[in-house]
């Protein structure tokens, strides 16, 4: 017998999934991790029944997130990723012939929950020998890491709720600036301006106050019932809005949604969006 899925957002928005079946209940000290299949998007991954990701549509998320920044600059050679557990953004990143993908994950069961019942998100990345996995915190990692160790960091948090709330924060953004090199890229998912208004005008505004180049980004992710998703890209050394010519490579050919257009286009703010970054700025 089906049953349906609910996430509720903050009592004012409900998206519902029929499931199928319940592949995978997991309580972990940091989170409740659930796997059911879904007769619309496939398998699907959710979070403290937050949906996070699912075979069917992934790829949007997940090819967002990462080919902006990498395309960004030439030559980007070590990449750390915090959060990302369930392998979707390492396989995008080992796409580019980087020589070291660094992932920082909290919550070690997200990893092998995903390793068992995604398989297909993660793929071959969990075998790459350029990904070495940290079960760490990532807070704790960018505090401590060197300066200038990294070419781009990509921070793949769910919502700023519960593990993931100490993710947003100006401290944290600034201890990200100190690790990257002077031409790197700072890249994370920037929730809705639609339906998380006021949380996506903060992000702009907190990352505004750490990095020169801050531009936010936009494409659908049909899984988040909110029409339109965000990623902010920011760099105190390049303007992100325009690939390299090595963006247009064989290596980006299986990608599903981006492109060198698709990234251009990307960076086009409508106008009630370009209010709210107006009014950030003025802040």
């Amino acid at each position: 017998m089906s049953l349906w899925f609910e996430e509720n957002w903050n009592n004012t928005v409900r998206f519902a999934l029929r499931a199928e079946r319940t592949v995978a209940r997991v309580q972990s000290p940091f989170q409740r991790i659930e796997v059911f299949d879904s007769a619309a998007f496939g398998r699907v991954l959710a979070l403290d029944s937050i949906l996070m990701t699912s075979e069917r549509d992934e790829f949007f998320y997940h090819e967002m997130i990462a080919h902006p920044a990498l395309t960004a600059i030439d030559a980007p050679r070590d990449v750390l990723i915090i959060g990302g557990g369930d392998g979707g953004t390492a396989r995008e990143v080992l796409r580019h012939p980087v020589e070291r993908v660094t992932m920082v994950e909290i919550d070690a069961a997200v990893i092998e929950v995903c390793k068992a019942h995604l398989p297909a998100i993660g793929g071959a990345a969990w075998q790459d020998p350029r990904l070495e996995v940290n079960v760490a915190d990532g807070i704790a990692f960018a505090k401590a890491a060197a300066p200038d160790s990294f070419d781009v960091v990509i921070l793949d948090g769910a919502d700023p709720v519960g593990p993931s709330a100490p993710l947003f924060n100006e401290a944290f953004y600034g201890d990200i600036r100190r690790i990257l090199r002077p031409h790197g890229v700072f890249s994370l998912q920037s929730e809705s301006p639609m339906l998380t208004t006021e949380l996506w005008r903060s992000t702009q505004l907190r990352l505004r106050r750490v990095f020169r180049n801050v531009y936010p980004c936009f494409a659908p992710v049909p899984l988040y019932s909110t029409g339109v998703w965000s990623w902010s890209v920011a760099s105190d050394g390049v303007d992100p809005r325009r690939p390299r010519a090595h963006g247009a490579g064989t290596a980006l050919a299986p990608c599903k949604y981006y492109t060198p257009d698709i990234h251009r286009a990307a960076f086009l703010v409508p106008p009630y969006a370009q209010r709210l970054i107006e009014t950030a700025d003025a802040a």
